[in-house]
């Protein structure tokens, strides 16, 4: 048979075609899986007290990181308004400070939240300028927040040149359980920053050298409620390229009384909460930290959980901190918001090595710290890996090994744990670049040299 070759002409434009076509689906396919996989590990990452005990975390799992050049070391600056002056100094919207305290004083605007009316009044601070450039800000903040009302925390950054981030709203907060109230407001980007829950990251390529902080106080209109902001401040980051050197000693054997409680014996327990076991490793380090100070929560806050629980304060803990938008317990702001206002002071910092830690332990005061990795690289650890997890350090051996209570043992027994010097401060380095949470009541005082007051 002969072929028409008019034929063979079209079924090799309709071949071409198929082709071109293939070749674009396979191109889109390929696009959505790594947008998945981003979101996916940032969502691993961003839920730092989610851990797991089986196969490793993908490479794309914890924060990202900057490279800068191989000789920058890393740099942390806590800067915060907490005297009458320092509120003195901002813009003031509506708001007016009074012993210390920021309050709302007349209505600058009102929104809508959740069917219901509000009126607010807001307070800038002056830009800070930390004296270094930084690609990472985390806020913090003690607050006071009556039934009916809330805050909310902004953050703007700018570069060297001028050019300015659009406000970073990091959502809403109060010690309530009200899930329109208390949560972050998902990730925020604008060709300069992105925001992830409660951290302002720098795009690639992009550093800051300055930032100003907005808080707004919100009540319900046409009630008196008051709420009132005693501390606000942030941590600006600029972390330090390639592995560190492990740092030397510096005072010696030193322990801390800290309370163990496991996460692992509050499995299934409230999903609605983020269901207890791998979700609550910041609870259940900050449940500890509380109890160490005497503040962990009373017979009457706890009394709504099940009788039947063990250690029921670390239900409560995790009620109380729970971010509503991104579903987890981890928001490192909520937590240390939580924990100021049973306290005299909480802050989310960045410490630069275990030198750092050790000048804390000194002052009988434990730190909680993030950690990631994978299998091998922590030894003694009571999971394999792990894409961001909390624990507590409560001390240090002769030798500066590690000593601390890690929530992820399968009970409380098991909690108190001894890890080599060298692998705990990579895995919390390399990962999270030195995030911590520092708490403190008033017979403590946090080191100098820090920021905090």
């Amino acid at each position: 048979m002969i072929l028409d070759p008019r034929f063979d002409a079209m079924r090799l434009r309709f071949a071409v075609a198929i082709t071109v076509v293939a070749a674009l689906v396979a191109y889109v396919v390929l696009l959505d899986n790594v947008a998945s996989k981003r979101s996916a590990a940032e969502q691993a990452a961003r839920d730092a007290d989610r851990v797991t005990s089986a196969a490793p975390p993908s490479p794309e799992s914890g924060r990202p990181r900057i490279e800068l050049a191989a000789s920058t070391p890393p740099r942390n600056s806590y800067a915060e308004t907490a005297a009458q002056a320092a509120w003195a100094a901002g813009t003031f919207r509506g708001a007016k400070a009074a012993d210390g305290w920021l309050r709302l004083a007349s209505r600058a605007g009102t929104a809508r939240v959740a069917g219901k009316t509000f009126e607010w009044a807001a307070w800038q601070s002056p830009w800070v300028t930390p004296g270094h450039e930084f690609t990472e800000l985390i806020p913090s903040w003690k607050a006071a927040t009556p039934a009916g009302t809330f805050i909310s925390v902004q953050a703007r950054a700018r570069t060297s040149t001028g050019r300015m981030t659009a406000w970073r709203n990091f959502g809403r907060w109060t010690v309530a359980n009200n899930a329109a109230f208390r949560r972050s407001l998902g990730t925020q980007a604008d060709g300069l920053s992105t925001v992830q829950a409660d951290t302002v990251r720098a795009d690639p390529g992009v550093s800051f050298t300055g930032y100003t902080l907005k808080v707004r106080v919100f009540r319900r209109a046409g009630t008196s409620a008051t709420p009132a902001v005693d501390t606000l401040g942030a941590v600006a980051s600029q972390f330090a390229s390639g592995a560190l050197p492990t740092s030397t000693p510096l005072l010696g054997a030193q322990e801390l009384a800290v309370p163990a409680y496991s996460q692992m014996t509050h499995r299934g327990q409230y999903p609605q909460y983020g269901g207890g076991g791998q979700a609550w490793c910041s609870p259940t380090s900050l449940s500890m930290v509380l109890a160490y100070f005497g503040a962990r929560p009373t017979p009457r806050e706890y009394s709504w959980v099940n009788k039947s629980y063990a250690d029921p304060w670390v239900d409560e803990v995790a009620r109380r901190v729970f971010d509503h938008e991104y579903d987890g317990a981890g928001n490192w702001p909520f937590n240390t918001a939580y924990a100021a206002g049973r306290l005299a002071q909480a802050a989310v910092l960045r410490l630069d090595s275990l030198r750092d830690i050790e000048r804390f332990i000194a002052n009988g005061v434990p730190v909680i710290v993030s950690v990631a990795f994978s299998p091998g690289q922590l030894s003694g650890a009571p999971i394999r890996s792990t894409a961001g997890h909390l624990l507590v350090v409560r001390g240090f051996t002769a030798t500066g090994d590690v000593l601390v209570n890690d929530p992820a043992a399968p009970d409380n027994g098991s909690v108190a744990r001894t890890y080599k010097r060298s692998e705990f401060e990579a895995v919390w380095q390399q990962k999270s670049h030195g995030a911590a949470y520092v708490v403190r009541d008033g017979d403590h005082a946090f080191p100098t040299g820090y920021g905090l007051s």
